[in-house]
């Protein structure tokens, strides 16, 4: 028998939040319970195989029970997915003690907020000059594919100013970002912001100024969620016991 891993949860989690009802079952209809090793709270389930099926069912009931936790709490959520012995769990618990205690004072109080920035208008590629020797075979190739490669550095330097600018416009209201400026032909940047509870409401007002600097953008805006972006326990622990 495994452990089904939800979310670590700091010790500022009432302990009446981490009280599951039997209609608050987890993944594959198993109860929610609390499961407490040395400095540590888990939100956990019994689990009998080895890999999660994934299906929607499975991962709503995951989120339910992280976005449950995140009423009274932020929590370091797990990957959808991550499965455990009660050995493997405390031998990573033990050797990660202070990162993850760091990690959960990282986030504590907070939420994730996500931002995606599209742009409309068409790609503005520079323009190839064209030679003499233009028609010669391959040559029609090798010039559209230069195109493309200046394109694609237009659109990422695009990404990158896009990003400082939204970083100094949203100042202290964000206390972590991660920005992803893998810019395509219409989405320019996708952020992730670490937000305190209490200025949330602040860090809206502030986007919606951003939005009315930017007419030409379109913003996708979602959240609050748990700070899955800002956790990285899943990849950790994946890499050290390998589990599915």
């Amino acid at each position: 028998m495994k452990l089904y891993l939800y979310c670590l949860i700091g010790d500022d989690a009432p302990t009446e939040s981490l009280v599951f009802s039997g209609e608050n079952e987890g993944v594959s209809g198993s109860p929610v319970t609390r499961f407490c090793l040395g400095d540590f709270n888990l939100l956990v389930s019994d689990f009998a195989g080895s890999s999660v099926p994934l299906t929607r069912d499975n991962v709503l009931k995951h989120a339910a029970v992280v976005n449950r936790i995140l009423t009274e709490t932020t929590p370091l959520p797990f990957r959808f997915g991550t499965l455990a012995t009660e050995q493997e769990l405390e031998s990573f618990l033990n050797s990660r003690s202070e990162a993850l205690k760091a990690k959960l004072e990282l986030v504590r109080g907070c939420v994730e907020m996500s931002v995606k920035i599209i742009s409309e208008r068409e790609s503005a590629e520079p323009p190839v000059p064209k030679n003499e020797d233009e028609q010669k075979p391959g040559t029609a190739f090798l010039r559209e594919k230069r195109r493309e490669i200046l394109g694609s550095e237009a659109r990422v330097s695009e990404a990158k100013t896009t990003a400082d600018w939204l970083s100094k416009r949203l100042g202290d209201s964000v206390r972590r970002s991660q920005i992803n400026t893998n810019a395509t032909d219409k989405l320019i940047l996708a952020a992730a912001h670490l937000v305190e509870w209490s200025t949330v409401e602040q860090y809206r007002a502030k986007l919606k100024q951003v939005q009315l600097e930017r007419p030409e953008l379109h913003f996708l805006v979602s959240g609050p969620w748990p700070p899955y972006s800002f956790a990285d326990i899943d990849l950790e622990f994946k890499t050290q016991f390998g589990v599915s």
